[in-house]
């Protein structure tokens, strides 16, 4: 992080640049910002950025109504967000004179590429004299928080989920209660970013805010939290938060949300299983927590691989049948129902996501990779450091410390989490009047032929691509194979 700068006069300003921190509440950037005096606020669009954006219509509308509604939450603050256009650092530096401010402030990036832009833009700016600080505000809980637990190796960062709950547990997680004091201005602003007119998501009634999101939040814990345990695994139980994408662009903070799910896990009157829900549901946020904290420590080349013992093992790039997964056709019905799902609305279960994840990575022998940008074209939620963590996760190449990894049989899983199909059904229409058997049953492979859609004759389900059980074993001796032959080489170095 940069240097800690003493506190100078109200009278001064300073400039502070959103992010993924779209909003005005519970901002520990702002109120970092407010002890250096008023607060100009800013956006920098930059081109490439904003291009990967536009590839993703949805994510880009929700981008764009989150910066509209901060606009106008600044607006009745006494205040207006300067847009510009460009290149960061040559913008933020052109931006800084014109303002006539000596300190730039913005929140920490987690993912590579977001890091080293930041180092860029910071080593710019203090060699023109202008001072910096970075601060970190997506996480509940700050990643150097968690790593002072860890005195006897430095401060250095988790690798262990198990442990960094721990630590994670005993941080002070209070929100800022700060209301920074923004500075009336007559800089110039470009147009506000939205959508192209012929996106598809252009009129969106229903923009993200962050008193929409709070509101949510609000009326998630008052009732449907504490059903959390079962809504997570099962999809068509009830309704998991839908908090991701408002978390990923900072619409609402971690620490608000962890606050109140600890304020509501003080009700005297809960049963034991609500309580369960709500324990499930913070250690959920400590999940995300942690692979952020991950990416921040053990930075390293985008793509690479947590596991060094793992960076050679040889997943593919292809597969015959990974149109099939990407399409929601392999004839694994909770494969194509989590995927079809995903491509429909720009999200998917979480206990889905794991089997679809599982069976991309195992089934198919596909790269993690491959899947986390196949996803990224259709999710909404955008954290690149979260995606990256999760799916070396799934694909047991991670902080995952589990033997051997977690090889979900697609059949199985929808018997456990989806024994009445109304999941598989609701997302898979050529199955909307089969016989549970016909969608549960791996030994159902003949009639699923048969099974007709029901609203186009000719169209019909795909048999499954491929023999689960036998890939699975397959996949499991490969897997043990490269392990054993990796740990010999390390031995003998």
């Amino acid at each position: 992080m940069s240097k800690t700068w003493p506190a100078t006069s109200k009278a001064s300003r300073n400039l502070f640049l959103f992010g993924r921190d779209l909003r005005l509440g519970d901002h520990a950037g702002l109120s970092d910002a407010d002890r250096f005096g008023e607060v100009i606020p800013a956006l920098v669009v930059e081109p490439r950025g904003f291009a990967r954006l536009t590839a993703n219509p949805r994510r880009l509308a929700y981008y764009c109504g989150a910066v509209a509604s901060l606009a106008r939450d600044l607006e009745a603050r006494g205040t207006r967000l300067v847009c510009r256009r460009g290149d960061a650092i040559a913008t933020v530096l052109r931006l800084a004179r014109e303002a006539r401010v000596d300190r730039v402030t913005w929140s920490a990036a987690y993912d590579a590429r977001g890091a080293a832009r930041g180092r860029s833009l910071q080593s710019a700016l203090e060699e023109a004299g202008i001072r910096v600080a970075i601060v970190h505000d997506a996480l509940a809980v700050p990643p150097d928080e968690t790593a002072a637990a860890r005195t006897a190796d430095g401060g250095v960062g988790y690798r262990s989920l198990s442990a960094y709950l721990a630590a994670w547990s005993a941080q002070p997680r209070e929100p800022f209660a700060a209301a920074p004091r923004f500075a009336s201005h007559d800089l110039v602003s470009e147009q506000l970013p939205s959508p192209p007119q012929d996106s598809g998501e252009a009129a969106n009634t229903d923009a993200p805010s962050e008193t929409r999101m709070r509101a949510k939040l609000d009326a998630y814990l008052a009732n449907a939290v504490l059903h959390y345990r079962s809504a997570r695994n099962v999809p068509a139980s009830g309704p998991t938060s839908h908090l991701s994408a408002a978390l990923s662009f900072g619409v609402i903070s971690a620490r608000t949300v962890l606050h109140e799910v600890d304020r509501r896990a003080r009700d005297p009157f809960l049963l034991t299983e609500e309580r369960a829900s709500l324990d499930d549901f913070r250690r959920s946020l400590g999940r995300r927590d942690f692979f952020l904290q991950l990416a921040w420590f053990f930075e390293d080349e985008p793509d690479a691989v947590l596991q060094q013992r793992m960076r050679g093992f040889p997943f593919a790039r292809s597969h015959a049948s990974l149109a099939a997964w990407r399409e929601g056709c392999t004839g694994f019905p909770l494969v194509d129902a989590g995927m079809r799902e995903l491509r429909a609305t720009g999200w998917m279960h979480p206990r889905v996501r794991s089997v679809v994840a599982s069976f991309l990575c195992f089934d198919l022998g596909v790269d993690w990779r491959v899947g986390r940008d196949a996803w990224d074209a259709e999710l909404v939620e955008d954290d690149a450091a979260l995606a990256n963590g999760n799916w070396q996760w799934a694909a047991g190449v991670g902080a995952d410390l589990a033997q051997f990894p977690r090889i979900y049989n697609p059949f199985k899983q929808a018997r456990s989490f989806d024994p009445s199909g109304t999941y598989l059904r609701r997302w898979i229409p050529e199955l909307a009047n089969a016989a549970d058997a016909d969608i549960l049953d791996t030994n159902a492979v003949q009639r699923r032929r048969q099974l007709a859609l029901p609203l186009f004759e000719d169209a019909r389900y795909p048999a499954p691509v491929l023999d689960h059980d036998s890939i699975a074993r397959a996949f499991l001796a490969r897997y043990a194979k490269f392990k054993s032959a990796s740990a010999g080489s390390t031995a003998t170095r």
